[in-house]
């Protein structure tokens, strides 16, 4: 059977998103349903039910399900994973809890660490010993292997980490300690630092390891019962998983290495900002994506969303670095802020108010969703400013209860703080934006970008609620919100690669390298991803190649992109230049006379992408705005400071070059757009809404 249908599917924290793209003709429908936390693929299955009452059995024509998952970080936010016991080299014990030494509240007897994810009772040493350049020092006793391997079985592991010192440079006893685990326990998840990351810095490696030791069973088990529920559907196509670096891979690969998909959904929106950049030629996008739980981001310069080489994960200050657990995997540099929909305003104990970082999520959620919630939420707010249709939510399928939100936000927030209910109303709606804008200009600043020059794109069932009002303290003159911005996440996974990152570490200066030794290397790396992305026949595979240096002696490094073609080819002269270009960018200045070192080479090998072709739209004969209007509501107002008639628009009726003032509210099924009386609306032909705040106050 011809197999034309594409389906994304993103798991968040309180939503579960759908897009259906039809191959054929185009055609892109989309569905939305509340997550289930117990089992996500309920939700996964509920979603595939709803998109087949408009498209009956599409399920066997799908070619392939892209899917992104909140599982792995929920996992080891909530201390839900397997129970993982840690091999590593007498004397390195402790690493996990010395980390780095670096206290993130210097100044806070009291600061709290997080807990590793393996107590100190299950982790266990073997004396042995490599060098720094991979010569063995001490050989691996065979039978102390078994003993300590044992004693972990005995104590019941179901998971086990091996992270030997050096390792990088010589995986031998790492090998020996993996083989003598098949050996005595095949039937134990094992997770080998070798094959995870093979990098130099031990902390970090030593816990990235453990971090995919630890969800490698329930995320296993995971994919096999989606793959399992998928084909009981009579889904028989490809399974892919969204990486955390932006690219996607098999769900073997996602199994065997989970840590990878840890920010699996929220860079799907920023790979979708990016595209959408380039398409229009963007200097400087804003890429924002606030959902039911949390609000992402994510600047976008000449077209290229930036990826960094690590991240935390379960911090005990959730929005403090240095308090979490440290991943040093590839990651698209997102900012993660404590506002969504769900997110909780509470009086704090100091008499103000506040909004956030906690969140209702799905369960029970905002006390408008009906669902047993007592808290009032910043999507309760927003249904009673107006800008939201208790009728209209989800497109009707979901009812929501004003008056009951109305009695919350009164008995929690206005009477306590002895204020009236519009400035309890508003004073929530207006935090969560000054909140987000904090943080965005922040995050601007640290790339050298200015927020009064960004066009700010908006995703997520939130984020076209809230983009005006973050525009306007940021000053930005521009907003840009796609059809279907509500499962922005979903959208952006058919913009993305079948990608795989590889690294390995290899400490050498430049006056001493062989560079056809680094020509090798490459290979090696490349023809492992060969085999990682399975490639297809007649498929062409590109691969981008990089380099980390630093100067000798230095702690940090800056990655430079290698030039294309046979590295053994290449002089010194070019490296250095290449190198001291790419610091003096960044820091103002290079030092000629100082020597620099090789830390890591990195490759990124990639997949051809089935583009997302967006289809374009035509006005029908006859059609004018007035088809559009559905009607006036009342909505607050902050330029007139009270509440004022608003024109709702039926984004669905509105057609190419359609164009007209706010204050306006435009409302698609999956997420609603608010702009203020100074912004100009107009629509592209691909559907997508230009802003222009021509006045900013």
């Amino acid at each position: 059977m011809e197999k034309y249908f594409r389906l994304g599917c993103d798991i968040g924290g309180t939503f579960t998103d759908f897009v259906l793209i039809d191959d054929k003709t185009g055609e892109i429908k989309t569905a939305k349903c509340l997550t289930t936390p117990k089992d996500p693929s309920d939700a996964v299955e509920e979603g595939i039910r709803i998109l087949e009452k408009s498209t009956p059995n599409f399920v066997e024509k799908l070619d392939e399900i892209i899917h992104g998952i909140t599982l792995v970080i929920n996992s080891i936010i909530e201390r839900k994973g397997a129970k993982t016991g840690l091999i590593t080299t007498k004397g390195f014990r402790d690493i996990l809890e010395i980390g780095r030494e670096i206290r993130y509240a210097p100044y806070d007897i009291f600061a709290e660490f997080p807990k590793p994810l393996v107590p100190r009772r299950l982790r266990l040493e073997v004396d042995e010993r490599i060098r720094s350049d991979g010569k063995v020092l001490k050989p691996l006793d065979k039978e102390e292997a078994k003993r300590v391997v044992k004693t972990l079985i005995e104590m019941g592991v179901e998971s086990i980490a091996v992270c030997l010192i050096n390792s990088f440079e010589n995986p031998v006893h790492e090998k020996m300690i993996e083989e003598i685990i098949k050996e005595e326990a095949p039937w134990l998840s094992t997770s080998i630092s070798y094959k995870v990351l093979p990098q130099i810095k031990e902390y970090e490696r030593t816990s990235t390891t453990v971090t995919n030791a630890y969800v490698k069973l329930l995320t296993g088990r995971y994919l096999s019962k989606l793959s399992g529920r998928l084909s009981s559907i009579g889904f028989k196509g490809k399974l892919f998983i969204m990486l955390s670096s932006g690219g996607i891979t098999s769900v073997e690969t996602a199994a065997e290495f989970p840590v990878r998909i840890i920010e699996s959904g929220p860079t799907a929106a920023v790979i979708a900002g990016q595209y959408y950049g380039k398409l229009f030629n963007i200097p400087e996008m804003f890429c924002f994506d606030m959902g039911g739980t949390t609000a992402k981001s994510c600047l976008i310069q000449k077209g290229i969303a930036g990826v960094v080489p690590t991240f935390e994960v379960g911090r005990v200050q959730r929005f403090m670095k240095g308090s979490g657990l440290t991943i040093q995997v590839p990651v698209v540099d997102l900012m993660e802020i404590g506002a969504g929909g769900g997110s909780i305003a509470k009086v704090s104990k100091f008499g103000t108010l506040q909004v956030g970082p906690e969140s209702s999520g799905a369960d029970p959620g905002p006390i408008c969703y009906a669902r047993g919630g007592t808290e009032p939420c910043v999507t309760d707010a927003d249904l009673l400013l107006g800008y939201l249709d208790e009728n209209y939510f989800l497109g009707g399928e979901m009812k929501l209860d004003k008056e009951s939100a109305r009695r919350g936000v009164e008995e929690k927030i206005a009477k306590p703080l002895g204020v009236s209910f519009v400035q309890a109303i508003w004073g929530i709606h207006d935090l969560i934006n000054e909140t987000m804008a904090a943080a965005a200009k922040t995050h601007i600043a640290e790339k050298g970008g200015n927020p009064k020059i960004v066009t700010i794109a908006a995703f997520g069932g939130a984020g076209p609620v809230h983009t005006y009002g973050l525009a306007k303290k940021l000053e930005a003159p521009r907003i840009i919100v796609p059809p279907n911005a509500g499962v922005g996440s979903a959208m952006g996974f058919f913009t993305v690669p079948r990608a795989f990152d590889l690294l390995r570490s290899h400490k050498v200066s430049l006056s001493q390298v062989d560079f056809h030794e680094i020509e090798r290397l490459f290979k090696e790396m490349e023809n492992e991803a060969l085999h990682i992305l399975k490639k297809e026949s007649g498929d062409y595979i590109s691969f981008e190649r990089s380099l980390d240096m630093r100067f000798v002696g230095q702690g940090s490094e800056v990655n430079i992109s290698a030039p294309e073609g046979d590295f053994g080819t290449f002089s010194k002269e070019l490296i250095r230049r290449l190198f001291d270009e790419s610091y003096e960018k960044l820091y103002g200045r290079t030092y000629p006379d100082s020597e620099v070192e090789f830390i890591n080479f990195k490759v990124r090998a990639s997949l051809p992408v089935k583009l997302l072709k967006l289809p374009k739209l035509t006005r029908k004969n006859g059609q004018s705005l007035e088809d559009a209007i559905k009607g006036k509501r009342l909505a607050y107002s902050p330029i007139a400071k009270d509440f004022i008639p608003y024109t709702v628009y039926d984004r669905y009726r509105l057609f190419p070059e359609a164009s007209f003032r706010g204050p306006a509210i435009i409302e698609e099924r999956e997420s609603t757009l608010v702009v203020g009386e100074d912004a100009h609306v107009r629509m592209d032909e691909y559907g997508f809404l230009w802003i222009d705040i021509k006045e900013v106050r």
